[in-house]
């Protein structure tokens, strides 16, 4: 008597939709808030005259300072032909997709009058860093669209389109024209996100010529960071190797030694404008944040050595960059490292105001700043946007494998 097999059932793991449910929940708060920011303008906010800038603008600068292991992935594969990091192009692109379109959505929460967001394309100010920054954002954002356009294209839904997979290929066969307008419109702004503190002459704290050099290193740091981090974690849930140990170690050194220059650069240019010189105004400024913010704790202690030196270490160090826990760990000291450092660069030059600034006539020390409910709300929920994304994407797209 033949024995009758019973067909495997496979049901999702119910983590999976818990994960999904909670993103889900915080998407929508995040999408109530922005409802009241457009119903009621930027007065439901904190934000004001002396503090414009705030949470808003870090997640915007932090989300496209992550996004930067798309350029960096797309140029070492397809241009310098580094076949060893191919498994991770995919999601570093899915990634940079994802942190620029999260950086659109916190600048039309911040910019108050979404509505006008295209202008700049009409109104040209080539004297303007912010306006060669939105071009170049939006030229990078397009591109980084054709580059994850045919990983969608490649979900069996669209089999029944067969144009659509013609489509995708002919765009996979433009990903080295894409790599290189991508890494040169990519090096552009980053460096540029740098300059448009480090040109303003009236705030002595962000006046600096090494702030561009700076944003980039720490933005191809946190890039890659991000993005070992996403593959590591993908690699733990589903329970299979999606790279190899080799590339691994290799992605780990890169942001090793990155974050050394990082540090270097970081550390000279404390001691050129704040030990071996320093400028009244700078001097001053410095004073009145150490006094009465955690500035100076935040700059020493979480960007130096938690998150900028600890893992520098750990991703050296043989034995431990052979840690898997270990290089997790690094890479994500190194992205809260990135999210700090945005934050203190924005906040430092604004809540210590300069002493011609109307209406403080040196009796003002510092400016209070902090942000408001709707604005955590449309935070968080931009968040889940990106979280979501990634969620989906690693399940239903060929992100870490291929047919």
């Amino acid at each position: 008597m033949t024995a009758v097999t019973k067909p495997v059932v496979r049901t999702a793991n119910p983590s999976f939709y818990i994960w999904l449910a909670g993103l889900l929940a915080m998407f929508c708060a995040g999408l109530v808030g922005m409802v009241i920011v457009l119903v009621n303008g930027l007065w439901v906010t904190n934000l004001t005259d002396r503090v414009p800038w705030g949470l808003w603008i870090t997640v915007d600068l932090s989300a496209i300072a992550l996004g930067a292991g798309a350029f960096t992935f797309s140029a070492a594969v397809y241009l310098f032909r580094i076949r060893s990091l191919e498994p991770l192009a995919r999601p570093a692109v899915l990634i940079g997709f994802l942190g620029y379109t999260s950086a659109m959505l916190a600048l039309a929460m911040d910019i108050g009058r979404p509505d006008r967001f295209w202008h700049p394309l009409v109104y040209w100010n080539v004297h303007s860093v912010l306006w060669e920054i939105t071009w170049c954002v939006i030229l990078y954002s397009t591109v980084l669209f054709l580059e994850f356009l045919p990983l969608l294209l490649e979900n069996p839904r669209f089999d029944r389109w067969p144009w659509m997979r013609v489509l995708a290929h002919q765009l996979h066969r433009l990903t080295p024209i894409l790599a290189v307008i991508g890494m040169a419109l990519s090096l552009l702004h980053q460096s540029s996100l740098g300059a448009t503190y480090g040109v303003l002459s009236g705030r002595a704290i962000w006046f600096k010529p090494s702030l561009p050099v700076m944003f980039i290193l720490s933005a191809v740091a946190g890039g890659l960071s991000l993005t070992l981090f996403a593959a590591l974690i993908v690699q733990q849930l589903k329970g299979k190797t999606v790279i190899s140990g080799r590339t691994r170690n290799q992605v780990a050194s890169l942001i090793g030694y990155t974050t050394l220059g990082y540090l270097y650069i970081k550390l000279w240019d404390w001691a050129a404008t704040s030990y071996y010189s320093q400028a009244p105004g700078t001097a001053s400024a410095l004073e009145r944040l150490g006094a009465t913010t955690p500035y100076t704790t935040t700059f020493w202690g979480l960007e130096v050595l938690l998150c900028g030196f600890l893992p520098a270490v750990i991703l050296l160090y043989p034995a431990l960059r052979r840690n898997t826990r270990a290089v997790m760990l690094a890479c994500a000291l190194i992205v809260f490292g990135v999210v700090i450092n945005r934050w203190n660069v924005t906040l430092s030059g604004l809540v210590a105001p300069p002493d011609w600034s109307p209406g403080v006539l040196g009796d003002i020390v510092v400016s209070t700043y902090l942000p408001s409910g709707i604005e955590v709300m449309v935070a968080l929920g931009i968040l889940a946007y990106a979280l979501l994304g990634f969620t989906l994407a690693v399940r239903y797209l060929h992100v870490f494998d291929r047919h």
